[in-house]
């Protein structure tokens, strides 16, 4: 056979995946503009009256009437007469009630003199079981409830970065990364690669393909005995922005890796999403096993121990319907018992159409999408972010 006739004569390189890579990175960098002209960034839509009224946690009467009385500001209003806010303007309501309100501090959530940062790290062994999703949306939830939040991308292939509207590749390819907080040579201070984002009390540090060496460079520093180590050199890191936030999420990569190890020793509290199938289920123990054997040996190298104010499964990818499902449900909660969270989130075509754009359930206008699936959506998600809130709430010593 003549070879030259087949296309395998030279082969496929490294040279072509390069171009491969360059190809869709020149092509997504062309969509994102397109999805968001004419800003070519990401921006928030606003959000309606009956929106806003469960985000503070008031009737839709009571806030029409604080309209009509003038103790609340008018805002953008329809051909029909239908407010809408932005999310600034929710949050300038949100002090107009902590100050006149019956139950200011209900209004008013994050932390208090004494309460310390929550780091919260989403992890788990296992790709495909949400965690970016879960990240992302109760990073948007949190933020519009009040918190000030930021996020931080631990995953080299960078998707909540991307989630955000930005292009890692292209934009980061250089530099400014949380790689850059971590690094152990010309290690930068958490405050010069935190990004402020569109979405108000929301910033964010971003991912790039270049924290994959953070997993390499650790395995020398430890050989030659360079201090900080890699347990405490994000917990240093965010002791730099401490009083700038209450909750901070952290979205890790799918393995147990250095990357991994250091957000758990940074962490108040972890949530491990897990699909209740037999396989994920399994993954899941093998990942709590070697998280136990792992971090009683950074224990040893820190001389302290590493402990969380909580650990939380998230049931994620949940189908009701689903009998297996359900029966792998069931039989999550009768093992781990009170550590199962009630609510679980459920796999949703609304998240998925979402995604396609990198929006949230948050950020999507409603009209684009089914009614009943969006709220089926909005009702599963705010749920999980709402149960998780309470226990927040409880590690600052309240509720």
């Amino acid at each position: 056979m003549d070879d030259r006739n087949t296309g395998y004569a030279q082969g496929i390189g490294s040279s072509d995946i390069g171009a491969f890579a360059d190809s869709l990175a020149e092509s997504l960098d062309r969509q994102m503009k397109v999805a968001f002209e004419p800003e070519e960034r990401k921006s928030l839509r606003r959000f309606s009256s009956t929106e806003v009224a469960e985000l503070l946690r008031v009737s839709t009467s009571n806030l029409r009437n604080r309209h009509k009385d003038g103790s609340f500001p008018e805002v953008h209003t329809d051909g029909r007469g239908h407010r809408f806010y932005t999310a600034e303007e929710v949050d300038d309501l949100r002090n107009i009630l902590s100050r006149t309100g019956k139950n200011a501090d209900a209004y008013r959530p994050g932390r208090r003199d004494g309460d310390r940062l929550q780091v919260i790290s989403v992890v788990n062994f296992k790709g495909g079981s949400s965690k970016t999703t879960a990240t992302i949306h109760l990073a948007h939830r949190y933020a519009l409830r009040g918190y000030r939040v930021l996020v931080l991308d631990l995953d080299p292939q960078a998707s909540l970065t991307t989630f955000f509207g930005f292009r890692p590749e292209l934009e980061f390819a250089e530099g400014g990364t949380i790689y850059d907080a971590l690094r152990y040579d010309d290690q930068v201070p958490l405050s010069e690669v935190i990004q402020k984002t569109y979405f108000h009390k929301l910033d964010m540090v971003p991912a790039g393909l270049m924290l994959s060496e953070y997993e390499t460079e650790t395995a020398n520093a430890l050989a030659r005995r360079v201090q900080p180590i890699f347990a405490e050199r994000l917990a240093l890191a965010l002791e730099e922005v401490d009083s700038d936030y209450d909750i901070v999420l952290i979205d890790c990569p799918p393995q147990l890796g250095f990357l991994t190890l250091t957000a758990l020793a940074a962490s108040t509290g972890l949530l491990v999403t897990v699909v209740p199938g037999m396989l994920d289920i399994a993954s899941m123990s093998q990942f709590l096993k070697l998280a136990s054997e792992t971090v009683k040996a950074v224990e040893e190298a820190i001389g302290r121990h590493v402990t969380w104010d909580f650990v939380k499964f998230l049931i994620t990818r949940y189908e009701p319907s689903d009998g297996p499902q359900t029966q792998m449900a069931g039989y999550l909660r009768s093992i781990l018992a009170g550590q199962v969270m009630t609510e679980p989130m459920l796999k949703s075509t609304a998240i998925s159409d979402a995604g396609m754009t990198q929006q949230t359930i948050y950020e999507v206008d409603p009209s684009q999408l089914i009614r009943k699936t969006i709220d089926r959506a909005l009702t599963s998600v705010n749920s999980v972010a709402d149960e998780l809130e309470q226990t927040i709430q409880m590690a600052w010593g309240r509720r």
